[in-house]
């Protein structure tokens, strides 16, 4: 079964992750590679953190603490290594890890007059510049970006709910753009059904709303940008922001009754229904996670 158009057509692994009955899956939100391409999941069950090898082949599950709040899930190469950035929707917090799962840093709600009883602050994605500097987007919140140091130090703020330009209805993910001359924060700003490009320093440059819906988060592979459109389908742009691909595209899905968690006897290998995470491994090999209560995680192989 294969799915992709034109230059860019995959194969589905059928039954590719191979699931060990001592993880409690739950919602599939995020998904990452190592340099060794094993494939680290992000889901809201226990526990919440689960290596499988790229043949899908489970490893180890660490991660305890974050059941029922996994979310964002990034994985950035420092100098002590490669290391997790995460978010937490039920802590309200972004936790940065080792591979193994030791914490090395908590940021949790930011200072000042953004947040109050009723203002709450919930981070859905992270993102980190070349200086180190952190993103956090507060999705589920107040639909403002919070920018700190490496160290965890504060530095700004930006955004802000509405539909204007530099403001976010649900900035559901953030991630670094390294594909041009210059280095952009690119904001999925998701309930606006748009893009948003910015300095590293917050200032607004431009943006861009073709070919997309319900944008969720990045991965930027070589050239290309890949997105999950939470209205059922994969998107591959090219380094121009323009069309390449959907994948699976299932535009009958969120119209369901009860979507995303649909009868078993609904879904295709080859049509996606709640795509919420996105990564491409060093082969070009494309992983896929969805918003499902029990999990549902696609590798595409490159043809």
């Amino acid at each position: 079964m294969r799915v992709g158009s034109n230059t860019h057509v995959y194969e589905v692994a059928e039954g590719w992750a191979k699931w060990p009955a001592s993880v409690e899956v739950g919602y599939t939100h995020g998904i990452v590679t190592d340099s060794e391409d094993r494939v680290y999941i992000f889901h809201t069950g226990r526990p919440s953190i689960a290596v499988f090898t790229e043949q899908g082949d489970f490893i180890r599950a660490f991660g305890e603490q974050f059941e029922g709040g996994a979310h964002g899930f990034y994985l950035h190469k420092e100098d002590i290594g490669e290391v997790l950035y995460i978010t937490d929707t039920s802590r309200c917090n972004m936790v940065k890890l080792t591979l193994d799962g030791e914490v090395l840093l908590t940021l949790g709600t930011p200072e000042g007059d953004m947040y109050d009883a009723e203002r709450r602050y919930v981070p859905t994605d992270v993102a980190v510049g070349t200086n180190g500097d952190i993103y956090v987007s507060d999705g589920y919140g107040e639909s403002w970006v919070h920018q700190y140091d490496k160290t965890g130090g504060y530095i700004r703020s930006w955004g802000g709910k509405g539909s204007e330009i530099g403001q976010f209805n649900s900035p559901h993910g953030i991630s670094v753009n390294l594909r041009g001359s210059e280095e952009e924060i690119y904001v999925a700003d998701r309930g606006n059904h748009r893009v948003q490009v910015f300095t590293p320093d917050g200032e607004f440059k431009r943006l861009f709303d073709k070919d997309m819906d319900l944008p969720c988060s990045f991965f930027f592979y070589k050239d290309e940008m890949y997105f999950p459109d939470l209205h059922s389908r994969y998107t591959i742009f090219d380094k121009n922001d323009t069309l390449i691909t959907h994948l699976g595209e299932d535009q009958q899905a969120y119209k369901q009754e009860g979507w995303p968690n649909l009868p078993k006897a609904y879904y295709r290998v080859d049509r996606f229904s709640s795509p919420h995470g996105v990564c491409v491994d060093s082969k070009g090999n494309v992983y896929a996670a969805e918003w499902i209560s029990d999990g549902r995680v696609t590798k595409l192989l490159r043809v």
